[in-house]
């Protein structure tokens, strides 16, 4: 699994951290994660430490917040995703098709209106 972000990717001012490149045995991982780290111990999950994630040119940490604001940054590189526990909770549901079977289909992680989006991508490519 590998993690990047794409700046303007319509030329509709549309950004995205993106976890790509990845099989149903990775996406079950990165689901048990979200689930142990996350929403049971209630810790912060930065995506550098993990094993089986490579970064390419930018960082994710999850935290727990008291509204779902999605994805932010301030410098393009270090990002950080908050939501609530019911949006953790959402996207765990969103995750879970990419672990009952492989896939080439994409999913975006929440619907916040939000300049930056986090996209679920197993394949290195997509179509907007």
């Amino acid at each position: 699994m590998e993690i990047d972000y794409l700046d303007d990717i319509n030329g509709h001012d549309q950004n995205i951290v993106r976890l790509y490149n990845f099989n149903k045995a990775e996406a079950i991982l990165f689901r048990d994660l979200l689930k142990e780290t996350i929403i049971k111990n209630k810790q912060k999950l930065d995506v550098s430490k993990v094993d089986f994630i490579e970064p390419r040119n930018c960082n994710l940490i999850f935290g727990l917040f008291k509204s779902d604001e999605g994805v932010l940054t301030k410098d393009n590189e270090n990002f950080f995703c908050i939501l609530t526990l019911e949006g953790f909770n959402k996207m765990i549901e969103l995750i879970e098709p990419f672990c009952k079977k492989e896939s080439k289909g994409y999913q975006y992680l929440y619907d916040i209106d939000n300049p930056i989006d986090l996209m679920f991508c197993p394949s290195a490519t997509y179509d907007y």
